[in-house]
């Protein structure tokens, strides 16, 4: 194990992306910024740096905790980081007002309109 790593490489190998030219493609892109600056695939990362990773909504800011050139089991990918609280926190919010959130079916009473419901609808808008 050395101290620093390709952003990519080590990407790939926390399991962020399931490549690294996936992983290239988000840095590219923006989507990844390394102690709040942009970033390019082969900026070297080490122990101590805080990536901000914007793959969902909540954007996810982890602290590299150690850097592996392989890539690994999972349970072994998650000791490579560690998410801030304040990430875990916004996360955890998000899923819990998307769990929350109204289903858009459910205002739909009446279903799909019949022939003589469109007929109607069309004499109503003059078609």
């Amino acid at each position: 194990m050395t101290d620093k790593l390709r952003l990519d490489k080590w990407l790939w190998a926390a399991r962020f992306y399931k490549t690294r030219s996936l992983a290239v493609d988000e840095i590219g892109k923006g989507r990844v910024l390394v102690n709040d600056q942009p970033a390019k695939p082969a900026r070297e990362v080490g122990p101590g740096d805080t990536i901000t990773l914007r793959k969902e909504t909540p954007a996810m800011h982890v602290r590299v905790v150690a850097v592996s050139a392989v890539r690994g089991p999972a349970p072994v990918a998650r000791t490579l980081y560690e998410e801030t609280p304040e990430s875990a926190a916004a996360r955890a919010h998000a899923a819990e007002m998307r769990r929350l959130a109204p289903e858009p079916a459910q205002t739909i009473a009446d279903g799909r309109p019949t022939k003589r419901d469109r007929r109607l609808i069309d004499m109503m808008r003059g078609k």
